[in-house]
This record gives structure tokens, sequence and C-alpha cells, in this order.
């Protein structure tokens, strides 16, 4: 089978219907036409000529007649439908670096993330085994005002806790 390629010149090229008018511009000055049909039968009082009909046929006929003239080889209602996006297109766009659209992102759990569990849950069996003595003994240590209380995280996960004495 024999194919060929057509160069875009030949694709871009408007059809002309009648003259230098496209097909939309024909459409566009028939609309007063067929305005001015509907205004004249069901409009009341029906099938006359009233001034505010002819004012509403000539304001229709002078709208169309802008819209299809053409300004930099497009006609003027496709200019009015491009302003339109563009003032519909979102104004703000926001950014944000912790989306993880299209990133790879690991989902596996490392031994370290395990282990820290562990510890965790070591750290609270050892809270939950404490006695009352040694309770009211460590409440009443943070509750004085001479002690400072001091929390450390170590580089594996650890947490050391600091009770220091306050010099005057």
């Amino acid at each position: 089978m024999r194919t060929t390629v057509i160069p875009a010149q030949i694709t871009t090229i408007e059809d002309k219907i009648a003259g230098n008018l496209n097909l939309t511009q024909v459409f566009i000055l028939m609309m007063p036409i067929f305005l001015t049909t509907v205004l004249f039968a069901f409009v009341p009082p029906l099938m006359k000529l009233t001034w505010f009909k002819g004012i509403s046929i000539l304001v229709s006929l002078i709208i169309c007649l802008i819209l299809s003239l053409r300004i930099k080889g497009r006609v003027v209602i496709d200019w009015l439908f491009i302003l339109i996006k563009f003032n519909l297109r979102p104004k703000y766009y926001v950014f944000n670096k912790n989306e993880v659209y299209l990133r790879n992102v690991e989902t596996s759990i490392t031994k370290k993330k395990t282990t820290s569990i562990k510890v965790v849950k070591e750290i609270k069996k050892a809270v939950n085994e404490l006695a009352e003595v040694e309770s009211v003994k460590f409440s009443n240590i943070i509750s004085d005002r001479n002690t400072s209380l001091s929390f450390k995280l170590n580089g594996q996960g650890g947490l050391h806790v600091a009770v220091e004495q306050i010099k005057k």
C-alpha cells in the first residue's frame, strides 16, 4: 500500500465557502436572519414590525458583523474564545515538594525501623513496671524547680534522658 505525507501547509488551509468567507463566518452572518425570523414571528405583536424589534435586529446584525471580521488571519469570535479560556485558567499554582506523584517511593521496611519499634515497646514496658515509690520520686524530681529535664536523641534512634541540678 502506497502512502504519502501531506505537508502541514496544505492541512492548515481553511475552506472558503463564498468569496473570502469560511464556514464559521457564514454561520455567524446567518444568525441575524434566524433571530429576525424568531423575533418577527413569536414576539408580540405577532407578525408586525415595531421599534423594539427593529432595534434588537439592528443590534444583533452589528454584533454578528463584528464577530465575523478577521484579525491577523483569525475570526474575532475565535479571539474571543481564546481570551475567555485565558481568563478562566487557574491563576495560582501551588508547588508541594513533598508530593509523591511520579517519584520512586521505597515501601520496604528496613531493619533499623523494626529495631526502633522494639526499643519503643521495651521502654513502654519499663515505664509500666515502675513501682509506685519510684514514680513518686520521679514526679518529685520533675516538679522541683532546681532540676532540669532534657531529652537527647542519639544517631541510632535511642533516647537519652538527663536530669540535672541547676546551680545558682
